[in-house]
């Protein structure tokens, strides 16, 4: 059966099968390839050349609608791509957390009303 894909949203980041398998430490303990943009606080992209690209998307969350986010962030990544030594991004993990409760809920109460 093949596996089941994610909708295609362009308000997630969607992260190759190359970045996954060259960074597995970025994403350790995860086991996903999307995820919403409003889930991420920030994204540090270390370049070889020691230049740390920093984008604060919580504060470009306030200005900016979550698909210019991710679309820039997709680009910055295919752009830099060979030059990227290191990425760390810090997720809203509260938030997250927050949302998987709520649905999570809402899905248990009609599954067995």
């Amino acid at each position: 059966m093949p596996k089941r894909q994610p909708p295609k949203n362009s308000t997630w980041v969607q992260l190759t099968k190359d970045f996954v398998k060259e960074w597995p430490e970025v994403l350790e303990g995860l086991t996903f390839q999307n995820m919403p943009v409003k889930y991420l606080i920030y994204i540090d992209i270390k370049l070889k050349n020691n230049i740390t690209i920093h984008y604060d998307i919580a504060q470009e969350l306030k200005i900016r609608k979550q698909d210019a986010i991710a679309r820039f962030l997709k680009q910055t990544l295919a752009t830099n791509y060979n030059k990227i030594i290191n990425v760390d991004m810090k997720f809203n993990i509260l938030a997250l957390k927050k949302d998987m409760e709520s649905k999570t809920s809402l899905l248990m109460s009609k599954t067995f009303k």
